[in-house]
């Protein structure tokens, strides 16, 4: 009987630790924004950059708070990064029964041009390969669209907010809103939702999944087999 990886319980409940904390961060920032955030954009605007400017010492709380704030957002971004793609690789190992490499879900991410379209499509196969019920494949998709959308939403925020205070004068720090907050809530919730259903499915039926994948375990045993059993054709030359 083959190893079958567990269900990745612990990790998917990382995800939803540190979505939870990006929320969080930007909610922060954002209230930081609109209580301190504008006036201090306009004190640090009066000082012309000279920290030894009458006033500076005045502004140096208030402009460490918002340095800690940002240093936060980033922290979570990260985590919540390495959290997801840690879930989905053991996800992946759950329905192939075998140790996946990580690179192809990095390319998937990171790559340029490839991380618009590559991951949703990734995370549909994750989802059919765990044997969801069949009355399920229309509500998934519709889930699995409206966070896409949100994720294209909320990255288009941050690259339009980088760098911060760039396109903003000095009326306000980062230009970040309660509209921003409500995208990245929602992409967030959905993202979490996500990871939620895969798990669930994974979860619901293990014995079923179980079988099904050690069933397709010895006709790849046998493809592999029959591959490593033909001779090179250096050895049938020399035969000959």
């Amino acid at each position: 009987m083959r190893f079958v990886p567990p269900v990745p319980r612990r990790s998917a409940t990382a995800v939803h630790a540190a979505l939870a904390a990006q929320v969080l961060t930007v909610a922060a920032l954002v209230v930081f924004e609109h209580v301190r955030g504008r006036r201090l954009a306009g004190e640090i605007s009066a000082l012309g950059g000279d920290p030894h400017a009458p006033g500076a010492q005045a502004v140096v709380g208030a402009v460490t708070v918002f340095a800690i704030l940002v240093m936060l957002v980033a922290v979570a971004a990260v985590a919540g990064a390495a959290a997801y793609l840690t879930w989905l690789v053991q996800a992946r190992q759950r329905v192939t029964l075998s140790w996946t490499p990580a690179l192809p879900v990095l390319a998937a991410w990171l790559v340029p041009g490839v991380n618009l379209v590559v991951p949703p499509l990734l995370i549909h196969r994750l989802w059919r390969d765990s044997r969801p019920p069949a009355d399920r494949r229309a509500r998934w998709i519709a889930l699995l669209a409206a966070w896409w959308l949100s994720w294209l939403a909320t990255l288009a925020v941050a690259v339009a907010r980088l760098p911060f205070g760039a396109p903003h004068g000095d009326s306000d720090l980062t230009g970040l809103g309660l509209a921003d907050l409500a995208v990245v809530t929602l992409g967030a919730l959905l993202c979490a939702a996500t990871v939620r259903q895969i798990t669930t499915v994974q979860t619901a039926a293990p014995h079923d999944l179980t079988r099904a994948l050690e069933a397709t375990a010895p006709l790849r045993g046998q493809s592999q087999a029959r591959i490593s059993s033909q001779p090179s054709p250096a050895v049938s030359k020399r035969n000959s």
